[in-house]
């Protein structure tokens, strides 16, 4: 009986350590490498994994340990497929904990049915739905990227300041596509805005014609896209631009990106958006890294993905062990102040100061300040199209 005993309690502290064999801690890298935004998501793993190799190298992390990322795929989109790439993640690869997941509804799935559960931490670069606040997380999600809440308003500021007063909106149907359709038409109609039509629209088609005929049917000259760049808001986009419906364009988050400019050229020129960053010392800090390290250093949320493996490397630390629940309890220490302040690249000087039983403040590439359900203000970018290329106009 004794024996049993042993075994079982050896056991269970294998699984709640999540360690892998030897000097490596596992963390799980669960982003779109397939699906709507997949075009967006290698330089979001690569620049979580700057952040990685960064801690690893430094020789301070845990005495010596190394972060090995395991990457599985969310799709952004199936949450049944995402779901099984996280049980994967946790049961097989024992992973300490997720850097992600991407897209808003695969994200709430797994936090819901997987990772919390299993007392497993996620952050999120890039899940930006109001819906994600209310999730019943027992403390075990973050995320780096703000709100819905505040892009909805911070887009309709910026439609406001440009004398765009009505506007046509398609939304992709899911969770994010219709929190932020809901919360940008809430903030344009109090600022004295008129949506003529909001209608959903879904991925994967190869024509929506209907769709953008029933869009222009309303009579606005301008129409919002909240969709993705890889897949049905692209195709909304051309759909308007072969049919001459519509030429001027309204673009969230999902919808920036490289890939877009290249699919649709230069038609899309004057097009305008927002998307979460910033400009301070640690973006520009972060930017030269990103560059050297061959990631787009503007690209959508690859500040926001190192953050997010900055801290899960940080958290660790403090915690003194790969422990998933002990590593929950160091994320809004490493994250907040009081503490002395850490920037891109000073991920060494963290680990550094916490081994010695210090405090820290990560900064980091975006201005990291959690709330108290684990969420960030952040600021975002207005953008326009110019030259063929997102140019950063403002920062809100």
């Amino acid at each position: 009986m004794k024996k049993l005993l042993l075994a079982s309690t050896l056991l269970a502290a294998m699984t709640g350590s999540a360690m892998a064999a030897g000097d490596e801690v596992k963390i799980g890298v669960l982003l779109g490498y397939t699906g709507p935004i997949e075009s967006l998501t290698p330089d979001m793993a690569a620049s979580a994994e700057l952040a990685f190799k960064e801690a690893s190298d430094s020789g301070l992390l845990l005495g010596g340990k190394r972060i090995v990322p395991v990457r599985a795929d969310s799709t952004c989109v199936d949450s049944a497929a995402a779901t099984a790439a996280a049980e994967r993640l946790i049961s097989s690869e024992g992973i300490a904990a997720i850097m992600g997941a991407d897209c808003s509804g695969v994200t709430g799935a797994v936090a819901n049915n997987v990772a919390v559960p299993n007392g497993v931490i996620m952050i999120s670069p890039s899940a930006t739905s109001p819906g994600l606040s209310s999730i019943k997380d027992n403390g075990f999600f973050f995320r780096t990227s703000p709100s819905d809440a505040r892009q909805g308003q911070v887009l309709a500021d910026v439609l406001k300041s440009r004398g765009i007063r009505e506007v046509a909106v398609t939304y992709t149907n899911n969770d994010y596509g219709k929190g932020l359709a809901d919360s940008f038409g809430s903030a344009f109609k109090v600022g004295g805005g008129k949506i003529s039509i909001t209608a959903a629209h879904e991925d994967g088609k190869a024509d929506y014609s209907a769709e953008v005929g029933a869009l222009s049917a309303a009579g606005s000259k301008y129409l919002a896209v909240f969709g993705y760049l890889d897949q049905g808001g692209k195709g909304i986009i051309q759909a308007s631009l072969d049919s001459g419906a519509f030429e001027n364009f309204v673009l969230a988050d999902g919808m920036i990106g490289d890939s877009l400019i290249q699919a649709i050229g230069k038609d899309l020129t004057g097009a305008v958006g927002t998307i979460a960053g910033a400009r301070s010392k640690g973006a520009s800090t972060y930017e030269a890294m990103a560059a050297k390290a061959g990631i787009k250093k503007d690209g959508p949320y690859v500040g926001e993905s190192y953050d997010a493996g900055a801290l899960i490397a940080l958290a660790m630390q403090a915690a003194g062990s790969a422990n998933r629940a002990a590593i929950q309890s160091k994320i809004m220490m490493v994250a907040n102040a009081p503490g002395e302040k850490i920037m891109p690249g000073e991920i060494a000087k963290g680990l550094k100061i916490l081994s010695s039983g210090g405090d820290i403040d990560y900064v980091g590439a975006t201005n990291v300040e959690f709330n108290e359900i684990g969420e960030v203000l952040g600021t975002f970018k207005e953008v326009e199209v110019k030259g063929g290329k997102f140019e950063t106009i403002k920062i809100h």
